[in-house]
C-alpha cells in the first residue's frame, strides 16, 4: 500500500471559520501520542488501525467511524503486518456538534461508531469537498452531519426540529442567496440576522425546499449559465458569471441538474438554429 496523507482546507461560509480535511493511507507509519484542539472524526476505507486511547484499544474496520474528543492524547497505527489502513478525517471545533443540541460538550462514550448511513454521508461530503472546498456547501453540509453524529451517538441531549415560521425563513434565505450569488453570505451570519441558530436556518431551509442552500444556489446558477450558453457564451466564460469557481464546477453541476455538459448544451443550442 503506498503511503500517503494529503491535507485539504476549507471555509464555513465566506469570510468564516477554516476546517482541516485529511485523506491517509499508511502501510507501516505508526502515530506518535498527540492530541487535537477539536473532535477528530474518522471513517475506515480499508485495512485497520489500532488507536491507543483513554487507556485502551480502538481496533477500526471499513466503514467504521471513530470519534476522538479534544484535548485526549492517542496513538494511531496498523491492526496487522500486511493491509495497513487508510481513513479519511475532519477536525471540527467543538460548536459544530453542539448547534443542535443541550447541555453543552457532547460526550462520546464509545469512540467507535456503527453507523453505515452516517459513514456513507461523512464519506461523501468528504471526498466531495476535498476535490472542490466550496463555503456555502462546507457551511450546508458538516454542521448538519455533525449535529447528527451529536444528536445520535452522544449523552447530549437534541434541541427541538420545531422551526416557527420555518417557511418564511426559507424564502428570505432563498432570496438573499439568488441575489448575492457571486459572494453568497455566510449561513451563520443570515441565521444572526434571523435570531437563529444555524442549525435552526438548516433546518427550516431543508424542510421547506427539500435541499440544503447550497444545492438550491447551484441549481439556480445552472439556471443562469444555461441563459447565458443559450446567448452564445463559452462555458469557461459563463462559469464566473454565474458565481462557480471554475468550468469544472460549473460542469459537475450543470451534469447533475440537466444530464448533460455544458459545452454539449452549448453545442446543442447552436446546431439547432
Amino acid at each position: 500500500m503506498a503511503e500517503q496523507a494529503l491535507w485539504t482546507r476549507t471555509w464555513l461560509g465566506r469570510c468564516g471559520p477554516s476546517l482541516d480535511l485529511l485523506t491517509a493511507r499508511f502501510d507501516k507509519h505508526v502515530y506518535s501520542p498527540h492530541a487535537h484542539d477539536e473532535f477528530t472524526v474518522g471513517v475506515c476505507v480499508g485495512g485497520s488501525e489500532v488507536i491507543d486511547y483513554r487507556g485502551g484499544h480502538i481496533r477500526t474496520g471499513p466503514g467504521s467511524i471513530v470519534v476522538l474528543a479534544p484535548d485526549e492524547v492517542h496513538t494511531g497505527g496498523p491492526g496487522n503486518a500486511t493491509d495497513g489502513y487508510a481513513y479519511r478525517a475532519l477536525y471540527a471545533d467543538t460548536t459544530l456538534l453542539t448547534e443542535g443540541t443541550l447541555g453543552g460538550l457532547p460526550h462520546f462514550r464509545d469512540p467507535l461508531i456503527d453507523d453505515p448511513e452516517l459513514a456513507a454521508a461523512i464519506l461523501s461530503t468528504h471526498t466531495e469537498l476535498s476535490a472542490c472546498p466550496d463555503p456555502l456547501e462546507t457551511e450546508s453540509r458538516l454542521p448538519w452531519l455533525l449535529t447528527a453524529l451529536a444528536r445520535r451517538h452522544s449523552t447530549a441531549r437534541p434541541t427541538s426540529d420545531e422551526v416557527p415560521g420555518a417557511e418564511r425563513i426559507a424564502l428570505l434565505v432563498r432570496d438573499r442567496l439568488a441575489d448575492e450569488l457571486l459572494q453568497p453570505p455566510s449561513l451563520a451570519a443570515l441565521a444572526t440576522e434571523l435570531n437563529l441558530s444555524r442549525y435552526q436556518l438548516l433546518r427550516a431551509f431543508r424542510t421547506t425546499m427539500g435541499i440544503p442552500p447550497y444545492a438550491w444556489l447551484a441549481q439556480h446558477r445552472v439556471t443562469r449559465a444555461r441563459r447565458l450558453l443559450d446567448a452564445g457564451l463559452r462555458p469557461a466564460e459563463v462559469a464566473p458569471l454565474v458565481g462557480f469557481a471554475d468550468q469544472a464546477h460549473l460542469t459537475r453541476w450543470f451534469r447533475r441538474v440537466l444530464g448533460v455538459t455544458p459545452a454539449a448544451y452549448r453545442n446543442s443550442v447552436q446546431d439547432g438554429r
